[in-house]
Order: C-alpha cells, then sequence, then structure tokens
C-alpha cells in the first residue's frame, strides 16, 4: 500500500507559481508512474499531469501545458508540480496520484493523496 502525502497548496494571485509537493511512503520509481489530478468544486475530476515510471517521459493536459512542469526526486521519493503562471480556472483540489500505466492512460490510479487546495485569485 503506497500512502502519497501533499504539500504545497495555497491562495495566489493570478499570474503567480506554486509549487506541490508529493511524498510517497516507499521507493515508486520503476513500479509507479505518477501525477496530478485535480477536481475544481461542481466539476468531474482532471488529469493534470504525469511522469512515467521511468522517468522518461511527461505527460501534461493541453490546459496546463507550458505552464506547468512535473519532476521527481527518486533518492526522496518525492514528484512535484511547478506551477507557473496560475489561472483563476486553475482553482481546484489537487491529488497526486500512482499507477503502474499513468501517463499512457489518465483517468484512474492505484493509489491517492487526500488532496491539497490551490486557490488563484483574479
Amino acid at each position: 500500500q503506497v500512502q502519497l502525502v501533499e504539500s504545497g497548496g495555497g491562495l495566489v494571485q493570478a499570474g503567480g507559481s506554486l509549487r506541490l509537493s508529493c511524498a510517497a511512503s516507499e521507493r515508486t520509481f520503476g513500479s509507479y508512474g505518477m501525477g496530478w489530478f485535480r477536481q475544481a468544486p461542481g466539476k468531474e475530476r482532471e488529469f493534470v499531469a504525469a511522469i512515467s515510471r521511468s522517468g522518461g517521459s511527461t505527460y501534461y493536459a493541453s490546459s496546463v501545458k507550458g505552464r506547468f512542469t512535473i519532476s521527481g526526486d527518486n533518492a526522496k521519493n518525492t514528484v512535484y508540480l511547478q506551477m507557473n503562471s496560475l489561472k483563476s480556472e486553475d482553482t481546484a483540489v489537487y491529488y497526486c496520484a500512482a499507477d503502474r500505466f499513468l501517463g499512457a492512460q489518465r483517468t484512474r490510479a492505484d493509489y491517492w493523496g487526500q488532496g491539497t487546495q490551490v486557490t488563484v485569485s483574479s
């Protein structure tokens, strides 16, 4: 059972930046793709970004491509989401996720974090 703990959410003005972190309870490199989903009020959860289990590939939703960057630190079992040029429509609860095939598929995950709130004020 992989446990995922997110941190780094908060309130930021439009155009600003935030970095989310997701710490895994065990080594995920080589076993699980890691990624982020988000869910805004009244909307379904949607894929944001992922990094493959090899670390060699990254995937992004079209709505965040060019603004968000996903990366991983294998020594710390941690994945990051650097979010720049934030917009009010980025406001959501952001969930860290782990799944063997995350990236290749973008709709489900084996493990989920508890979520962290990101609020972008306009």
